[in-house]
C-alpha cells in the first residue's frame, strides 16, 4: 500500500535482508521507508532523500555504523537527521561509542516492537519540536523586520542592539538560554511601530505634543501584536516592547514604571537600543563617536538607566565595540560625531 507523503521517512541500514524485513513489519503502518545494505549507499540516500530518521546497523560491510554516522554528521545535508543505532552489539562501551559518533539512541537486537516504536516516535517528536522552534524564531524575526521596513532603522540595527542585550545579560547572570532568548526576542522590541501612521513615524521634524502621544503608544502596540504568553521568548518579547521605553526614575513610558518594576529585560533593551542609536547614523542624525555615547550612559546612571546595568555593560566595552564594528553600517559611523541625543 502507497503511504501518504506527509508520513516521516525513515532510513533503515542493515546488510540482513531479515532484519530489513522485520524493521518494515514494525514500521511500515506508520512511516515511508528506504532501505540500504551498505554505507556509501546509505550516505547517498541520506543526502538524496533527507530522511526524517536513521536506523542504522553497526557491524556493516565497508564501513562500520560507526564510520556512517561521523560522516552523517561531518556533512551539512545530513548532519541534522537523527540516528539511532539498531544493533547486537550490547557492551555499554559499544554505546558510549554510538553516542559519541552523534547518535542519539541505542537499541539492542533482537528488536522489541513496541520499543522500536516508542523510540521512533520520541525521536520524531523531538525533531518535530525542533522545526516547530526555528519556524516560530523565523517569524519572530520577520516581525521585527517588518517594523524596520516602517522606520529609519536598519536590520544591522537589530543585529547590533540584540547582540549588546544578550552581552549584557549574561554578565547581569542570565545563563545560556536565557541569553539566547534574549538575543533572539530583542528585535521585536518596536514592532508596534508596525501600527503609528507614516506622517508620525516618518516626520522629518520635531513631533509635538499629540504626534508624540502617537509615538509612544507603539509599546503598548506591540505587546498586543506580539500577545499573552506564560513563558518562553515570546512573553520576554512582550515584556520588551512594552517596558524597553520605560525609565529607571519613573520618567518613561507607556506605564511610568520605575527602579525594578521595570523587567530586566526591558532595562537591559533600553540599554542597547539607546546606545545603539547614538552610535548609528540616522538621516536625522550623525553617529555619535564611541566615548561620547559611553559618557551619555554614564550621565544616565540612575536616571534613564540602572545603573548597575550601565556599570555591566561599561565592563564589557571590548566585546560592545567588536559587535559594533562588526554589523556597521558605513565606515564613516565608526567615529562621526552627532549633532544631538536621541529622545
Amino acid at each position: 500500500m502507497t503511504q501518504p507523503s506527509k508520513q516521516p521517512l525513515i532510513l533503515a541500514v542493515d546488510d540482513e535482508a531479515g532484519n530489513l524485513q522485520l524493521l518494515r513489519q514494525i514500521l511500515q503502518d506508520h512511516y515511508r521507508l528506504v532501505f540500504a545494505k551498505d554505507g556509501q549507499r546509505a550516505l547517498e540516500l541520506a543526502r538524496q532523500e533527507q530522511p526524517n530518521l536513521i536506523l542504522l546497523d553497526v557491524m556493516l560491510p565497508g564501513m562500520t555504523g560507526y564510520e556512517i554516522c561521523r560522516a552523517l554528521k561531518a556533512d551539512g545535508a545530513t548532519a541534522a537527521i537523527p540516528v539511532i543505532f539498531v544493533t547486537a552489539l550490547s557492551d555499554p562501551a559499544d554505546e558510549v561509542i554510538g553516542f559519541e559518533a552523534g547518535a542519539v539512541d541505542y537499541i539492542t537486537k533482537p528488536l522489541s516492537p513496541p520499543i522500536v516504536r516508542a523510540r521512533v516516535r520520541t525521536h520524531l517528536s523531538l525533531v518535530r519540536i525542533d522545526e516547530l522552534r526555528e519556524t516560530r524564531l523565523q517569524i519572530v524575526q520577520r516581525l521585527g523586520l517588518a517594523a524596520e521596513y516602517k522606520d529609519n532603522e536598519t536590520g544591522l540595527h537589530v543585529i547590533r542592539m540584540s547582540h549588546y542585550a544578550r552581552l549584557l545579560g549574561v554578565a547581569a547572570g542570565l545563563n545560556e538560554a536565557e541569553a539566547d532568548d534574549l538575543l533572539h526576542a530583542a528585535p521585536m522590541h518596536d514592532v508596534g511601530k508596525i501600527g503609528i501612521p507614516d506622517r508620525i513615524l516618518q516626520k522629518p521634524g520635531k513631533l509635538d505634543a499629540d504626534e508624540w502621544k502617537i509615538m509612544q503608544s507603539h509599546a503598548a502596540i506591540g505587546a498586543e501584536i506580539i500577545g499573552e504568553h506564560t513563558h518562553g521568548m515570546l512573553r520576554l518579547a512582550r515584556n520588551i516592547a512594552l517596558s524597553h521605553h520605560e525609565k529607571w526614575d519613573g520618567s518613561g513610558y507607556p506605564k511610568g514604571l520605575k527602579g525594578e518594576e521595570i523587567p530586566l529585560e526591558g532595562r537591559i533593551v533600553a540599554i542597547a537600543d539607546v546606545f545603539d542609536a547614538l552610535t548609528s547614523a540616522r538621516p536625522y542624525k550623525r553617529a555619535w563617536p564611541l566615548e561620547e555615547a559611553l559618557n551619555y550612559l554614564r550621565e544616565q546612571r540612575g536616571q534613564h538607566f540602572d545603573a548597575a546595568l550601565v556599570d555591566l555593560f561599561l565592563a564589557q566595552i571590548e566585546q560592545v565595540d567588536a559587535i559594533r564594528l562588526r554589523w556597521a553600517e558605513q565606515e564613516s559611523e565608526k567615529e562621526e560625531a552627532a549633532e544631538a541625543p536621541p529622545q
